[in-house]
């Protein structure tokens, strides 16, 4: 079983991320939420290619990843349900949703600290809101969740196949709620009652800053809920709010040159500019 999971963990990935990439993409031509502004030919290129460098970064400095470090505890016996000899039918659905919470609060402490909000405000200076925006995250940003999910995984002892279901299913929902997709309202209400929606997740990308800081959630709607930072719609509706940041307008931020220095960077909006004061996205 963990020789089967290294061997074709890359092909499994790899096949899941392709096709919901293709599925949501296809959705969005076929039935937009928003018109788009920013072609897709100005941000693709720079939202696509960071996936490449952030892939490239995880294998370069953590080459086994987080299925990697579940094999490992299950080797040395590491672990919460390692200690307590937690069966499978247990430790498999446990270890996904206590996943989900970390990932939960570490999108909240992105949010929080100043220097992490730094890698992080790159995801949220996307102009428009589709699929590739769920792609758009900073190497650095990125291996810093690798190694709390890392520490996480062998602090639970978390079976290596549930963490592969965690992975694969957060990079499919991530895909699928910033996609810029329309369906029934009704049907938006009831899948937010297991699932992060486009229409939740998008008052996230809003301008304004009680709006960005909240709905947290990538996969499972109930930590917003939980912990006091769900928002249900956006002030100015869907159509009506404007995304990103208020100090990245220029479409030349839509460049990977200038999305992998944007940490570095500190431009003044019109408003007032500091993390405590600014309206932001």
């Amino acid at each position: 079983m963990s020789e089967t999971l290294i061997l074709h963990e890359p092909l499994i990935r790899l096949g899941i991320f392709l096709l919901v990439l293709a599925t949501m993409a296809l959705w969005e031509i076929l039935a937009a939420r928003r018109q788009q502004r920013i072609r897709r030919w100005q941000r693709w290129p720079g939202n696509l290619s960071i996936v490449v460098l952030d892939t490239l970064a995880v294998r370069l400095v953590f080459p086994l990843a987080a299925v990697g470090a579940a094999l490992a505890a299950a080797e040395h016996g590491w672990g919460l349900f390692h200690l307590v000899s937690a069966p499978l039918w247990l430790a498999l659905p446990l270890s996904v949703l206590l996943l989900d919470a970390a990932i939960y609060f570490q999108h909240r402490l992105f949010h929080a600290v100043p220097w992490l909000w730094r890698l992080h405000r790159m995801h949220h200076a996307d102009l428009e809101f589709d699929v590739t925006t769920g792609l758009r995250f900073h190497p650095l940003e990125i291996l810093i969740s690798m190694g709390i999910k890392v520490a996480v995984v062998t602090l639970l002892g978390a079976p290596a196949v549930a963490v592969l279901i965690f992975e694969v299913v957060l990079n499919a929902t991530s895909m699928f709620n910033h996609g810029n997709v329309r369906f029934p309202a009704w049907l938006d209400r009831r899948l937010r009652l297991v699932v992060v929606t486009p229409d939740m997740h998008r008052v996230h990308h809003s301008i304004v800053r009680r709006e960005t800081d909240s709905n947290f959630g990538f996969n499972l709607p109930w930590w917003d809920w939980l912990f006091g930072t769900y928002r249900d719609q956006p002030a100015a509706g869907h159509l009506g709010m404007t995304l990103g940041i208020e100090a990245f307008r220029e479409p030349r931020e839509l460049r990977l040159d200038r999305m992998l220095i944007q940490p570095l960077l500190n431009p003044k909006p019109p408003a007032v500019q500091s993390r405590g004061q600014e309206s932001q996205g």
